[in-house]
């Protein structure tokens, strides 16, 4: 107890206000522990989380749709092929024909229209319609969107790990490592994205990869997902290393090299770990960046190749007939919107959850 004049005051223990809240423990939360709890609160963050879960594991679910559902292959054409609506056998692709009405005039069907959405109607097959070569677009919506979530997933883990790298090499060493991995930063950044993407996709897209012990097909998936992962690397590799060299000088570096730690050892458990938040921050807006460029250099025929499916793809191919049959671009126009968005969204409350800055109410 303290006493100055005529007022006087007391420092209250920790069982002391622990018995004021009603007996609750008093305890500190780590910042992991009040990112989640400030996650948890943000339920548009939430929701739109549930959305991208939704959407990924109805695209898993693409094999199960052509086996149980639509009995179709997403890439065998069907161009001559029948279905049967309430016992009429209609063809998947109208056939041309001419007829003279009353008037002694001829009327023109014009043929190769493919049918529009079933509904259902003849037992799951097409039932979002048919496009120009009679391939079932509901098989090649889920089988192209589980290409497309694979590639910007994918591509986008091998960016923010080859940027940690980098990162770390050039802004805990400095002089010459960080020199010439700046470089090659500045060299990725001055480039556009969409035209870097379309450079290099269209190269191996034709000759494929073959240096070394690596050899890739030019039609293989692996091929938009290196290119997607390289044109991305100065996206995160130049924040990160912003962040490294802040960091590189503060006290508990210092403390880690009088203790002898080695420099591995000093980068991936002293200065990774303060940077893991801005990492997930980052790898998550980069999964949808990194699905737009896809989609952008798919349907310009850099990216993926036929006959595998993708949403940019299946945009391209629908183009033609945009006026007759929209719903061969809109619905994975529709999709791609949605899984974009919800990442986006889910990505601003992770970094407003992650802000060590941002107000916490500690009531439940």
């Amino acid at each position: 107890m303290a006493t100055t004049g005529q007022e006087e005051f007391t420092l209250d223990t920790a069982s002391e206000l622990a018995a004021e809240e009603g007996g609750s423990k008093i305890e500190g939360k780590s910042p992991w522990a009040l990112a989640g709890r400030r996650l948890r609160r943000n339920y548009i963050a939430l929701a739109f989380l549930g959305v991208f879960i939704l959407t990924l594991l109805v695209c898993l679910l693409a094999p199960l749709y052509s086996s149980h559902v639509s009995h179709l292959n997403s890439d065998t054409p069907n161009a001559g092929g029948h279905i049967t609506v309430n016992g009429q056998r209609i063809p998947i692709l109208s056939k041309g024909q001419s007829t003279f009405n009353e008037n002694g005039t001829v009327d023109l069907t014009p043929g190769g229209i493919p049918i529009g959405p079933q509904w259902g109607a003849s037992g799951g097959a097409y039932f979002f319609g048919a496009d120009g070569l009679g391939r079932d677009v509901g098989t090649r919506l889920l089988f192209g969107g589980r290409n497309s979530l694979m590639i910007g997933l994918s591509s986008a883990a091998i960016t923010t790990i080859l940027s940690i790298v980098l990162a770390l090499l050039a802004a805990y060493f400095g002089g010459a490592p960080d020199w010439i991995i700046s470089r090659f930063f500045d060299l990725i950044w001055a480039f556009p994205v969409i035209l870097l993407g379309i450079a290099l996709g269209t190269a191996l897209s034709i000759n494929g990869f073959n240096h070394g012990p690596i050899h890739i097909a030019p039609g293989s998936l692996w091929i938009p997902i290196g290119v997607i992962a390289f044109v991305f690397i100065p996206y995160i590799g130049r924040p990160l290393r912003g962040q490294i060299l802040a960091l590189r000088n503060r006290e508990f570096v210092e403390a880690a090299t009088a203790q002898g730690a080695g420099s591995l050892r000093i980068m991936f458990t002293e200065l990774l770990p303060n940077i893991a938040s801005s990492v997930l921050v980052l790898f998550t807006l980069i999964v949808a960046n990194a699905i737009l460029t896809e989609v952008g250099l798919s349907f310009l025929g850099a990216g993926v190749q036929p006959p595998h499916p993708s949403w940019g793809t299946m945009i391209a191919d629908g183009q033609d007939v945009l006026a007759s049959d929209p719903w061969l671009s809109l619905l994975p126009g529709i999709m791609i919107t949605i899984t974009v968005i919800s990442l986006n969204v889910f990505g601003d409350g992770l970094r407003d959850a992650l802000d060590p800055r941002a107000k916490v109410r500690i009531e439940h």
